[in-house]
């Protein structure tokens, strides 16, 4: 619980029979959780026993894919701020407040694994993968005039309820890159957001991406395309993303509402009655 809010974590997992067991323990500790879900996206063998050792709650989704696993993760999940995190071991349960913390501020809080002091000894963070995502994410500052962003590919991140409500429609990526099209969209709907920093920890066991560097410059090369094909639309299609129009519209209710609001106070007479 945050503030009365409920907070709700959502781990995929797939290779983390190893590593899952202690960070929804380490998750839990964080003391804000109210709960844990894990979806298993026909993860290895013994998965399932690791999770029923801890009180997280297990649900299935059988369509492969990190989106689709998180996509799922969203439908279940019943919190009104919702955590994504990975459970390998690379992040860390004490950033949860951290995200909580400017979740008072912001629609969306995007963690970043690219800041030197943030990443430990042993992490997958070489030169190429700390770069690469540090470039990609500036390409995506600049093409949507975007606060500071540092990294497309950090996994750890908040999203309000009602923000998610407002973009989920959008989702369509079910891969591996279904975390900077959840940023693209973010934009696209003028959410408020912010990108910060979180601790970035040696991985336990290999990632099926990152872990392989052809696989990851291909990973690379299609955020690229994505964020291409979707500064695109948004600029000629603007329609194609249901997100785009009812961001604007409630945009423009809330203004109606506050100048509606202020009708009648003294200050509003007195500014209605001035001459011009």
């Amino acid at each position: 619980m945050w503030r009365g809010q409920r907070v709700s974590v959502v781990f995929p997992t797939y290779n983390e029979r190893e590593s899952i067991h202690d960070a929804i323990v380490e998750f839990q500790q964080s003391g804000y959780g109210d709960e844990i879900v894990v979806v298993n996206n026909n993860a290895a063998p013994g998965t399932n026993e690791e999770v029923r050792r801890t009180s997280a709650r297990l649900v299935h989704e059988p369509q492969q894919g990190y989106g689709h696993a998180i996509r799922r993760g969203f439908k279940e999940a019943t919190g009104d701020l919702i955590i994504v995190s990975e459970p390998d071991g690379t992040f860390r349960g004490n950033d949860v407040p951290k995200l909580l913390t400017y979740s008072d501020e912001f629609d969306v809080v995007y963690g970043s694994r690219t800041h030197r002091q943030f990443i430990w000894g042993g992490a997958n963070m070489g030169l190429f993968l700390r770069w690469g995502n540090y470039v990609v994410a500036k390409m995506m500052e600049f093409l949507f005039n975007a606060n500071h962003l540092s990294d497309v590919g950090c996994t750890m991140r908040l999203i309000r309820r009602s923000a998610l409500a407002l973009i989920e429609p959008d989702f369509k990526v079910g891969g591996s890159f279904f975390g900077p099209e959840m940023m693209l969209l973010s934009l696209i709907a003028g959410q408020t957001m912010v990108q910060i920093p979180v601790h970035y920890v040696k991985r336990v066991g290999t990632s099926s991406v990152t872990g392989d560097p052809v696989k990851a410059f291909r990973l690379g090369l299609r955020m690229i395309a994505l964020i291409l094909e979707y500064r695109l639309r948004a600029w000629l299609q603007p329609g194609a993303f249901k997100c785009y129009g009812a961001a604007r519209g409630a945009a423009r209710g809330t203004a109606r509402g506050a100048t509606q609001a202020t009708r009648g106070t003294p200050r509003a007479v007195a500014a209605e009655r001035s001459p011009s």
